[in-house]
């Protein structure tokens, strides 16, 4: 990150504003002075307004927590509490992310096999380093072929991490399509199984886009106040970003499928925590 003039930022942990997610989760959050503020379950609306205010590129490491529904406790995968690498260029296209994130992703595994040998060869894995450009998916084409779980049979039959883009996302990712009719957002996947590593695309910018595409989810503008006045005074730039998740990782790294193994204090969904 940082031989490529990527700025690290500090994690925020409680917001009145935090990303709303695509799917169901419970809410978690606290009154404090008279103020509801949320838990962040990511840093996605923050990572636009610092681009906003002056900055190009940047990123965080960043805790999670998201009150995930029970019906996630088995997918080893999963977890209430976890951390991301959140990353945010600004003016980067769909390509130019997946491009950066395939050359990040070729320099963890290969520094972790030089300086990792002997963890590795104990816990019995071997790791290739994975050969550029990776391989694309278009999920439409994966549905068709393999039904609504495309994403865990294509891990599967994988050996490298791949991608697969096309997808309708939140309100903050870009709506309209590229030349060849493809959304401008992407899932990097890990193979044999571990599945997705990062979620991502490139973002919406212009408030009445925005405003628009939070009414049509029935999503109360109120809740986006800040974010909104921030678009509204045409502020936001055009970016793409992501966020790879550690733990996830870290899983696919050890080979280890069960994520509570390689975290000294696993919250799963559904699971009582004992400390």
């Amino acid at each position: 990150m940082h031989s490529r003039g990527v700025l690290q930022l500090m994690p925020v942990m409680l917001s009145p504003e935090t990303d709303p997610l695509c799917h169901s989760v419970f809410e978690g959050s606290i009154e404090y002075y008279g103020q509801k503020l949320q838990l962040t379950k990511s840093m996605i609306l923050h990572k636009q307004v610092a681009l906003a205010s002056g900055l190009s590129k940047i990123f965080i490491l960043s805790p999670n927590v998201r009150l995930e529904k029970k019906e996630l406790m088995e997918t080893g995968r999963h977890l209430v509490e976890f951390s991301q690498l959140d990353i945010e260029l600004e003016a980067a296209t769909k390509k130019q992310f997946m491009d950066f994130m395939e050359e990040l992703i070729v320099k963890i595994i290969t520094e972790v096999k030089k300086q990792c040998a002997k963890e590795l060869a104990g816990l019995g894995r071997e790791l290739s380093v994975p050969k550029q450009p990776f391989k694309v998916y278009e999920s439409s084409w994966l549905r068709e072929k393999y039904g609504d779980d495309f994403e865990r049979k294509i891990s599967e039959q994988e050996k490298e991490p791949f991608w697969i883009f096309d997808f309708t996302r939140e309100f903050y990712d870009r709506e309209d399509k590229d030349r060849k009719g493809y959304y401008h957002n992407y899932d990097l996947i890990f193979p044999e199984g571990f599945g997705e590593a990062l979620s991502g695309g490139e973002r919406e910018f212009e408030y009445d886009t925005i405003a628009r595409k939070l009414q049509e989810r029935k999503m109360e503008p109120e809740r986006f106040a800040t974010f909104l006045s921030f678009a509204k005074a045409g502020m936001l730039k055009p970016s793409a970003g992501g966020g790879l998740g550690i733990e996830r990782t870290v899983r696919f790294m050890t080979g280890i499928k069960d994520i509570a193994k390689i975290t000294m204090f696993p919250r799963i969904p559904g699971k009582k925590i004992l400390i």
